[in-house]
């Protein structure tokens, strides 16, 4: 017997990271909401991203400090590392955090919650199985999964995808990564430092968004741990042997084959657009995404897209940013608009890089008068104590002090590039930053230094001296 059809204020398709926010929001403020899941709540960050790969670099950061504990003059001894154990400490993590994106959670907010598939039967109306529902509004927030190259003999070849390499019992003999972005290089060097030998493979260069200067201060971390990378290769093939896996690969200097025991592939991601019958519903997109426009709005105007389906930067955080702006223009009939000015981004190595707005690459080709401010770690005493000293922060900034970005490269980056994000996003002159008191001593006190270099020409210029010279006779 068919279902009888639902008519809600709001629907959303997909219980990820931008969607739970947009049904929480709506719910609480007594609007009648519908949420449709097709598989976990939770979505990709807390089942096969954030979530689990920190808790695994977690894991791995701890096991690389006893490894080198020596230099602070402690001998940790032999280093004995349970696999089983470092992933039920992953899968605790997830188990920590999954109630609060349950469905009993959401359904105690008002949130009718439909497990199962959704996709448009019209430019209002979205089908789960036999259910019909007609909504005012539609999010479309289904975010992104891994992407499978066509690389011949991949099918037949075992290999893990970020959904399936948190699954193990143990640490692989011979990890090969193929891809060096930001999941591959995390995941590549938390197998290493739980003791895998790992081999990245990357076609171009490795964290291609990224400063080349904050990038090469990672490899050469990578580098020095043991990671084999290999930089401008071309995976041609791969097979499953008797030990493992073998990958082929070509390069300038041939073609030669990778033998390993276990292959990951982090090649990129594509948005989940499959099964939406989005047509149907006068909504356009290509195979990066749906098409929005600045308030998120897809070519159905009462259909919003957020989050990795709708393209561009794919992180959770820009999610949750989106569904705010979503919110906004749903709920309180607003206009937001998306600022993408102070997008940021943090890749969690050991050491960090982060990154928000311009990079300074990015500023040229913008072809922007900017002026470029560094501070090395070396010269802050809270990164010396600690024996932690490798990287910097290098500022982009406009020649009157408005702050254009910033990169860090180095402990805690992803926490210290925050105060850069506000000073771009609050439109901050960078006097701000070079004027505030910072506890000493601190990492956060380098961000006060950087800010401060953009005044040292001028402080210390001749008209400067000149003036102080002057004052000096009264």
């Amino acid at each position: 017997m068919t279902a009888p059809p639902l008519k809600t204020d709001i629907c959303i398709i997909g219980a990820g990271a931008g969607g739970l926010v947009v049904a929480a929001v709506a719910a609480q403020l007594g609007i009648d909401t519908i949420l449709i899941e097709r598989d976990k709540m939770g979505g990709d960050c807390l089942n096969y991203g954030c979530v689990p790969s920190k808790a695994l670099l977690a894991a791995a950061h701890a096991a690389e400090t006893a490894r080198t504990s020596n230099r602070f003059g402690i001998e940790a001894g032999n280093l004995s590392i349970d696999g089983k154990s470092v992933f039920d400490h992953v899968q605790s993590a997830i188990d920590e955090i999954a109630p609060h994106d349950s469905v009993e959670r959401f359904e105690e907010y008002g949130v009718n919650v439909i497990l199962g598939e959704g996709k448009f039967s019209g430019p209002k109306e979205i089908t789960v199985g036999e259910q019909k529902i007609s909504a005012r509004w539609i999010v479309v927030a289904t975010g992104s999964g891994p992407l499978v190259p066509p690389i011949p003999g991949l099918d037949a070849t075992p290999h893990f995808t970020n959904e399936t390499i948190f699954n193990q019992s143990g640490i692989p003999d011979h990890l090969i990564v193929l891809g060096g972005g930001p999941i591959g290089i995390e995941l590549a060097q938390a197998h290493r430092q739980l003791g895998a030998r790992v081999t990245v493979l990357e076609m171009a260069a490795m964290l291609p968004n990224d400063d080349p200067a904050a990038v090469e201060i990672v490899r050469a971390q990578l580098v020095e741990e043991g990671i084999t990378l290999r930089e401008g290769v071309k995976v041609v093939a791969t097979a499953e042997t008797v030990e493992g896996v073998s990958v082929s690969v070509e390069s300038e200097a041939g073609s030669e084959n990778i033998l390993g025991s276990h292959l990951l592939i982090a090649a990129g991601r594509r948005p989940h657009l499959a099964n939406l019958e989005l047509a149907t519903a006068g909504i356009d997109y290509t195979p990066q995404g749906i098409k929005v426009d600045i308030r998120l709005r897809t070519t159905n105007k009462k259909v919003f897209a957020i989050g990795d389906v709708a393209g561009g930067h794919q992180f959770t955080h820009i999610a949750g940013y989106h569904a705010g702006i979503v919110i906004r223009n749903i709920l309180f009939r607003l206009p937001a608009k998306i600022n993408q000015a102070a997008y940021p981004w943090v890749t969690y190595t050991t050491p960090e890089l982060a990154q928000v707005g311009l990079t300074e690459q990015a500023a040229r080709d913008q072809a922007l008068k900017f002026r470029v401010i560094n501070w090395p770690f070396a010269e802050n005493d809270r990164a010396i104590t600690e024996g932690n000293t490798a990287g910097f922060i290098k500022v982009i900034a406009t020649p009157k002090g408005h702050v254009l970005g910033a990169t860090i490269v180095g402990p805690q980056a992803g926490e210290l590039i925050q105060i850069w994000g506000l000073a771009i996003s609050a439109k901050l002159k960078i006097g701000k930053i070079a004027g505030m008191i910072s506890p000493y001593p601190t990492l956060g006190e380098a961000n006060k230094r950087a800010a401060g270099e953009f005044f040292k020409d001028s402080l210390f210029s001749n008209r400067t001296r000149k003036i102080v010279k002057f004052l000096s006779r009264f």
